[in-house]
C-alpha cells in the first residue's frame, strides 16, 4: 500500500449487460467518479467506480463463461450508499428515469432514505445513516 492508496474498504461488485451504460448512470446521474475502466467496445474487463465519501463499486460486462470466476447474474444486486444529498440525488435519478422503489423518507432508525433500480434491475439504497459505532 503507498501513501495515495486508500485504506481497505469494502466494495460492492456487479455484473451488467450494458456495463457502459450503467457507469454513464452511475457517474453523470448519482455522483460516483469514474475512477478506472477497462475493456474493448461495448465490454468492460473491469470498472472501479468511487463514492466521494470513501468505498464504490466494482463493476464489469456480463460473461458467457463456464469458467467465469465472478458469476454474478446482471440484476440481482443491492447496495446501500451512505450520503447527505438525499434530495439532490433523488431528484437527479427522478429526472433520468430511473425506477424508484421508494421516495425519499425517514425511518424508525434516525436515517434519511430513498431507493431506485438501475436499468439491469439492481437495487440501490440511498441514505444517511452511517452505522452503529464498532463495540471495543
Amino acid at each position: 500500500m503507498t501513501d495515495s492508496t486508500p485504506p481497505p474498504q469494502v466494495w460492492h461488485t456487479v455484473r451488467a449487460r450494458d456495463a457502459r451504460a450503467l457507469i454513464r448512470f452511475l457517474v453523470d446521474v448519482i455522483g460516483f467518479e469514474e475512477t478506472a475502466v477497462y475493456g474493448d467496445g461495448d465490454v468492460v474487463h473491469h470498472a472501479q467506480l468511487s463514492w466521494p465519501a470513501g468505498g464504490g463499486i466494482m463493476l464489469g460486462s456480463v460473461r458467457d463463461n463456464p469458467d467465469d470466476q465472478w458469476p454474478i447474474p446482471p440484476g440481482t444486486g443491492g447496495a446501500y450508499v451512505v450520503t447527505d444529498d438525499i434530495d439532490a440525488i433523488f431528484e437527479r435519478a427522478k429526472a433520468a428515469g430511473a425506477q424508484i422503489v421508494t421516495e425519499p423518507h425517514h425511518t424508525d432508525y434516525g436515517s434519511y432514505d430513498f431507493a431506485l433500480r438501475d436499468a439491469e434491475g439492481n437495487r440501490w439504497s440511498f441514505g444517511t445513516y452511517r452505522g452503529e459505532p464498532r463495540k471495543a
